[in-house]
């Protein structure tokens, strides 16, 4: 999540992004404002430069790191974001995602061990990634500088120059040492670094699959022993595409069964203790939902479910399936907790202001206990289930926990009970050493449906902000 000072930069770097805007006509500045998704100011109000001012002024802390990736994406704009300053933005933005770590010392050993002639086999595809990431088109001059420049008939001689030259022209001048050197890649942010070793492994740098694995094992090399790898998490035309991953993270495991929206406590079996194959017994039909299918990279969705449960039911259309989900999975919510409730409905009206679309999944079993509730008491459950699982993109597990007064009280809430306390936090930690992320609620902060809806609006995006990484 960025802190205040992250904002403050932010918010001044968008600033001088957004700046060039005054140059437009005040017909097309209000286009501009609705492209963006900036608040409108009225042509009426003063000047361009007052207009584009007041509109970024308006715009909500928590709105400036959607506001840059919009102004990112505008490559076709009148005034494209030049590199220095899309380079800032972009790091600002990726770091949000924590990326993993990259030692400087890892990032010159591992430099020394790749041969830059396989790496720039295609020239223009080479460049490409290069153009993206870093800056080698020239220094960063004013216009009236470069205006100078081309009246005199000379130009600067820019890095892309230097690698045309020492790279293509006369190979070998260079080392892959030498070049990451003049790129600024040993000092450039963990997530900068990431995306460029995902990219010089990727099917638009290399064309051959045998010569991304030989250089991604490479890679791997120097980057296992700090814990992160480059691992194929999908495909590219049938060429793998490789994600740089923390290798310590229990939460790399695949899901093999999501049991969850139970109505009661499922009776489960191993049909096979080998292949891990589950059964529920008793109970009526659907009682108890379990997701078996293959969670993709991009974490569990929402139309993802939507298709499992038309599959399953025989919906011909996946609206429809949807809609019925939704009501089913109402149903599983206990009554006892309103703020569950709450905050499930609320979930799906934010869902909308954020691009992930990523599923909420209610009362998901954790472990199941065959002991019976009479035998363990009603805090067993507490300790077997989740109340709500977001399944995120690269195996990241997200828990969301509304907290009533049953989980630190005894005698109906009359008096505080220290020991569910302390057997609460111990859950916590087991998840967390399980690989989960836990975010707990007070039953008061949801005990409103437009309570929830306006914490979620805030909390949603800042939370996939912080776990999405590189999407």
């Amino acid at each position: 999540m960025v802190g205040s000072s992250d904002r403050a930069t932010l918010r001044a770097l968008l600033d001088n992004a957004v700046a060039p805007l005054s140059n437009l006509t005040h017909t097309v500045l209000s286009q501009a404002f609705e492209r963006l998704g900036m608040p409108a100011i009225p042509q009426n109000a003063g000047s361009k430069p007052t207009r584009v001012e007041q509109s970024l002024h308006q715009v909500p802390d928590t709105e400036l790191p959607r506001l840059a990736q919009r102004v990112l994406q505008q490559q076709d704009f009148p005034f494209p974001v030049r590199p220095p300053l899309r380079h800032q933005l972009e790091d600002l933005l990726w770091e949000e995602g924590a990326p993993p770590s990259i030692p400087k010392k890892a990032r010159r050993e591992l430099a020394r061990a790749l041969y830059l002639p396989d790496l720039t086999q295609h020239h223009d595809r080479f460049l490409h990634l290069l153009d993206r990431l870093w800056v080698i088109e020239g220094p960063d001059l004013s216009f009236d500088e470069a205006s100078a420049l081309l009246l005199n008939g000379t130009r600067p001689v820019t890095l892309k120059d230097l690698i045309e030259k020492h790279v293509f022209r006369n190979k070998e001048d260079w080392s892959t040492e030498r070049l990451f050197d003049s790129l600024g890649a040993y000092e450039a942010g963990d997530a900068r670094f990431a995306r460029f070793l995902e990219g010089l492994v990727s099917a638009d740098v290399l064309l051959d699959e045998h010569l991304q694995e030989k250089t991604a094992s490479t890679i791997n090399d120097h980057l296992r022993a700090h814990g992160i790898e480059l691992r194929p998490t999908s495909n590219d035309g049938g060429y793998p595409l490789f994600t740089l991953v923390s290798t310590r993270l229990h939460s790399n495991r695949k899901p093999k069964n999501i049991i969850f929206a139970s109505l009661g406590k499922p009776d489960i079996r191993f049909r096979s203790s080998v292949d891990n194959d589950i059964e529920i017994v008793g109970g009526p039909p659907g009682a108890t939902l379990v997701y078996d299918r293959e969670i993709p990279v991009e974490g569990l969705r929402w139309h993802d479910l939507h298709r499992w449960w038309q599959d399953a039911h025989g919906f011909t259309s996946e609206s429809d399936a949807g809609e019925d989900l939704y009501q089913r999975l109402l149903r599983s919510l206990p009554g006892n907790s309103p703020g569950q409730r709450n905050l499930f409905t609320a979930y799906r009206t934010a869902r909308p202001f954020c691009a992930d679309d990523l599923a909420l999944l209610p009362e998901v079993w954790l472990h199941w206990d065959p002991k019976t509730v009479k035998e363990r008491g009603p805090e067993a459950l507490l300790r077997s289930r989740m109340d709500f699982l977001l399944l995120l993109p690269f195996g990241q597990r997200v828990v969301l926990e509304i907290d009533g007064v049953q989980h630190y009280t005894r005698d109906n809430g009359r008096t505080p009970d220290t020991a569910k306390y302390a057997d609460m936090v111990a859950a916590d930690r087991d998840l967390k050493l399980r690989g989960y992320e836990v975010f707990r609620f007070g039953h008061d902060e949801v005990k409103r449906p437009e309570d929830a809806k306006d914490l979620l609006l805030q909390f949603i995006p800042d939370m996939f902000s912080r776990f999405r990484g590189r999407l």
